[in-house]
């Protein structure tokens, strides 16, 4: 049966991104985060002092699971949670030195992996994949939206 177009390239994008993660985890020296862990920290980095519920709704996950890796971060020395000074229920989170440097260094391997195989491709389809850039970004801010829509 042959794919449409927005299936092949689904599929592609998907294998791109569980390809990464597989090459990244190989070769660690320390426990591998899973992926909620790994966006929740690169959302604190973009957004510090950003809400458990803010963080939440950012993700699209439910605030308990979010809730639950905060702890795990916390625990584990990566994220910071203090009370906000304007309502003391509420919890502001920020990162870890520790977490800087780990997400410094995920940041640098895959720049390096994705790097290495691209420089494989021929110009061609280096250019191609130059193009694609704004298209793709703008394919993920309508799914981003469409979510925050319903």
């Amino acid at each position: 049966m042959q794919q449409t177009f927005p299936e092949e390239l689904a599929d592609a994008l998907v294998g791109v991104q569980r390809l990464v993660r597989r090459r990244l985890r190989a070769g660690l020296a320390v426990p591998r985060l899973r992926g909620a862990e790994v966006e929740l920290l690169r959302l604190v980095r973009t957004r510090p002092g950003i809400g458990v519920s803010e963080a939440a709704g950012e993700l699209h996950l439910a605030g308990n699971s979010v809730s639950t890796l905060v702890n795990q971060l916390v625990r584990d020395g990566y994220l910071i949670r203090e009370t906000d000074p304007a309502d003391r229920r509420a919890a502001r989170l920020l990162l870890t030195e520790a977490s800087e440097i780990r997400l410094r260094a995920w940041q640098q391997r895959r720049a390096a992996l994705v790097g290495r195989h691209v420089a494989r491709l021929d110009e061609a389809d280096r250019e191609a994949l130059r193009a694609a850039l704004p298209a793709l970004r703008k394919l993920a801010v309508t799914l981003h939206e469409e979510v925050e829509e319903s």
